[in-house]
């Protein structure tokens, strides 16, 4: 069986071609290209039609130039962001980025019509200023008649579906990041937007990951090569994919799935909404299976990422490899911060030198030292959350398994071991593509369960331990 897993992050994004024979899954990348926000006088976007561009000629990659027979076709995202669609189908504002600085100081607005405990009751959401809700409400107050004109909201990997496709619907593990999905029922609090001016009409229908949407447009079919393709909703949240192939056995095991954002968390029968979940500030967001991902968002390797983008702008340009060997050089952090302070882009390196200055702390003396204060942060704020994880469920936590991009950082990954002191085992790189490969295959019956996938995936990847 031949699977195309689309997956895009918040830096880049990538086709990828996944068989899956006799038990394992192999896994090659057919197409990478940049995901590049583009930022304009009205706000801060992602390049939309860029990223559907690339996706086809990925397409195109494996049908005319490889000449693959393909089963399916998935998309995965990073998620929060939507797309709106007026009457014709077309999108009247192209999505935002969750970083824009129209979503600054709306949480608090929402809070004087809907109040914070409300909203977490219904949604048992992490409060997080780049949330859809927030979104939302700050489109509203900025500009209502953009909302009054929208037919449909989408999310990025249903608006991206819906290009494939001409189907309109929403899979359920986008859609819960969203702040206005309640993770109990698996519907949207049409209500609760209601109250807030946002008509709940633009809601679209929600599917299940694996279901069949349709196939590939004719257009699209004789451009790329491929013919009527199935098109599945597979796991459409990046992360909801990763933790499908999160090898993983029995309930002692937490998830990182570790890149620009590190998601750590536990997978649960159903959500946990309560009074400690709400003072810690923990998220439960869909998963496969009618699962919860009970977990909490932490700022990852982005600070590291923009660190490095401020220095390439400055004309010294460094691979990720010879940061971690610079941190590692530098030898044990003088000082720690916290990762989440440091949201929004801008000038890294020097936002960390000013947070830790106002706090009496030992600023960075150099890259390596800026890097290991990064890496040991990260490595604390696991630690946290961790035990946040243990005092919610009751569970103990004993084995920590890091997937996606970050479980190459080999110096991260032992900081964690050593902060935690639980086994970390770091793999596979490749989980979001896996999980939305196995997905696909869940959907069109060539791998059973959950249980099965993960299977595929122990016997497939080398996983490291520290």
């Amino acid at each position: 069986m031949n699977y195309l897993a689309v997956d895009i992050g918040a830096e880049s994004g990538r086709v990828m071609h996944g068989n899956l024979a006799d038990g394992l899954l192999r896994l090659e990348e057919l197409h990478r290209f940049a995901n590049q926000p583009v930022q304009l006088p009205s706000g801060r976007y992602w390049d939309s039609f860029r990223l559907f561009h690339e996706i086809v000629e990925g397409l195109a990659v494996a049908g005319r130039e490889r000449k693959l027979r393909v089963d399916g076709i998935g998309i995965d995202t990073w998620g929060v962001d939507f797309g709106l669609l007026g009457p014709d189908g077309g999108l009247i504002d192209c999505p935002r980025h969750y970083r824009d600085a129209r979503n600054i100081g709306v949480t608090e607005r929402i809070f004087e019509v809907v109040p914070r405990e409300e909203v977490f009751a219904q949604t048992g959401i992490q409060f997080m200023q780049i949330n859809s809700l927030v979104q939302l409400y700050a489109m509203r107050l900025e500009n209502p008649r953009t909302l009054e004109s929208a037919e449909r909201l989408l999310f990025m990997p249903d608006l991206l579906n819906y290009w494939l496709t001409g189907v309109e619907r929403a899979e359920v593990t986008i859609a819960s990041t969203s702040q206005f999905y309640d993770p109990r029922t698996r519907a949207f609090c049409g209500a609760m937007l209601e109250k807030l001016g946002i008509p709940s009409r633009i809601l679209p229908e929600l599917v299940e990951p694996g279901r069949l949407l349709g196939h590939l447009l004719p257009h699209l079919a004789e451009r790329t090569g491929l013919g009527p393709v199935p098109i599945y909703a597979s796991a459409g949240h990046d992360t909801a994919s990763a933790v499908v192939a999160a090898p993983g056995e029995g309930d002692d095991w937490c998830y990182v799935s570790s890149g620009t954002w590190s998601l750590m968390g536990v997978e649960l029968p159903g959500p946990v909404i309560d009074a400690r979940a709400l003072e810690l500030n923990y998220t439960n967001e869909a998963g496969v299976e009618g699962r919860t991902r009970l977990l909490k968002n932490i700022a990852g390797l982005w600070v590291l990422q923009e660190c490095r983008r401020c220095w390439a702008e400055a004309g010294e340009r460094h691979s990720y490899e010879e940061l971690a060997q610079m941190a590692e050089e530098s030898g044990p952090a003088k000082a720690l911060i916290d990762p989440d302070d440091f949201l929004l882009p801008g000038d890294m390196p020097e936002r960390i030198a000013q947070w830790l200055r106002a706090r009496e702390l030992p600023e960075p003396r150099g890259k390596g030292e800026t890097c290991r204060i990064i890496l040991e942060s990260l490595a604390e704020r696991y630690r946290q959350v961790l035990e946040g994880l243990e005092s919610l469920t009751g569970r103990t936590i004993r084995k920590i398994h890091i997937v996606g991009g970050g479980a190459r950082h080999a110096l991260l990954n032992r900081l964690v071991a050593q902060a935690t002191g639980r086994t970390v085992f770091a793999g596979p790189v490749e989980a979001t593509a896996a999980g939305n490969v196995l997905v696909q295959a869940m959907g069109a019956g060539a791998v059973r369960d959950l249980e099965e996938a993960r299977a595929v995936v122990r016997q497939s990847f080398e996983i490291e331990k520290f």
